[in-house]
């Protein structure tokens, strides 16, 4: 059937839909809700940190045990290393896969969390990690910046240094700042071993839910007998509602998060679909305001409005629109 084909409607009565509309809304739904378990789980994992129930430790321990368990099965399909001198350049690439998504992610992004509000999360790691890919791709896969990825780009500079590097540039470290800076870098780094991750899976050739496997599975084997042995733990006393919190968001914004944003990928094109992570930080700050007590100053909501425009530039939201039109 054409692309054309229609839905008949069930009565005969209703105009009929065209079927590449309802795919089109169906990828934008997926996308959406994408998006929605992005924020919801930066905002719970916040809230794990400042409730006082669990430490630190014990909500990066949470966010990568049931996830592990489920994809284990999966790393044993991981292609086989080639021979010869590529062998070392794969493992490298695994190894970059694993350090961009995994352990060093986890403990940049949830300890930067422990330092700065949810709604600096949900701007600078959104907005950095286009940034830091962009640079990588330049570097090491030969792409070119075209003039709205340009703008893109500056934007997302400029919305970082109006959400977080405005108070390092204004000299009030210490003062009214506290401790938010040291969240702030940690977020920028997370954005960065993200970029890592997502130009090395391009070069590795494995499959996203192989390295999803890898990511968390080696997180987990690596942190899990340094936590138990040495690390601070409330999870034996906290109530069991807030650890079920932490597993379930770990699953929703993690596996789940992933499926649907494969589905919507699939349904509008890679471009389209990374164009809806543009939301992710006026719904982080938004959310936050309810769920946390977060009010985010007005500088932060300029700089979360120049990084959502970025981050949607970044990934080609008017392409289309261009091509049409010019």
């Amino acid at each position: 059937m054409s692309a054309e084909s229609r839905v008949a409607s069930p009565s005969g009565l209703a105009p009929a839909v065209p079927a590449i509309e309802t795919g089109r809304w169906l990828g934008a739904a997926a996308a959406l809700a994408t998006v929605s378990l992005w924020a919801i789980g930066l905002v719970i994992t916040r809230f794990g940190l400042t409730s006082g129930s669990l430490s630190l430790w014990d909500v990066i321990f949470l966010r990568m045990v049931l996830p592990a368990m489920l994809l284990l099965p999966l790393l044993w399909r991981l292609p086989a290393p080639p021979p010869g001198r590529a062998r070392g350049r794969y493992v490298l690439l695994l190894f970059v896969v694993a350090a961009g998504a995994g352990l060093p992610f986890m403990l940049a992004g949830s300890t930067g969390m422990f330092f700065a509000p949810a709604a600096h999360a949900g701007a600078l790691m959104p907005g950095s990690m286009p940034l830091f890919a962009a640079l990588l791709a330049v570097l090491f896969l030969g792409e070119r910046f075209t003039a709205q990825r340009r703008a893109g780009t500056i934007l997302m500079l400029l919305g970082a240094i109006a959400v977080g590097g405005w108070q390092i540039i204004g000299g009030q470290i210490g003062e009214t700042a506290g401790d938010t800076w040291r969240g702030d870098l940690l977020f920028v780094l997370a954005g960065a071993l993200w970029a890592c991750y997502t130009v090395a899976l391009r070069k590795s050739g494995i499959g996203a839910w192989q390295a999803a496997a890898l990511a968390y599975t080696s997180a987990f084997a690596l942190y899990t007998p340094v936590y138990l042995l040495w690390l601070d733990s409330r999870v034996l006393t906290a109530p069991l509602f807030d650890i079920g919190l932490q597993i379930v968001q770990s699953v929703a914004s993690g596996l789940l998060s992933m499926a649907l944003y494969g589905y919507a990928v699939r349904r509008l094109g890679a471009a389209p679909a990374a164009a809806f992570g543009a939301l992710t930080p006026a719904l982080t700050a938004l959310l936050a305001i309810p769920l946390l007590g977060e009010w985010p100053e007005a500088v932060t909501w300029i700089g979360i409005g120049a990084v959502s425009l970025g981050v949607a530039l970044a990934n080609g939201a008017f392409s289309r629109y261009n091509r049409t039109n010019h």
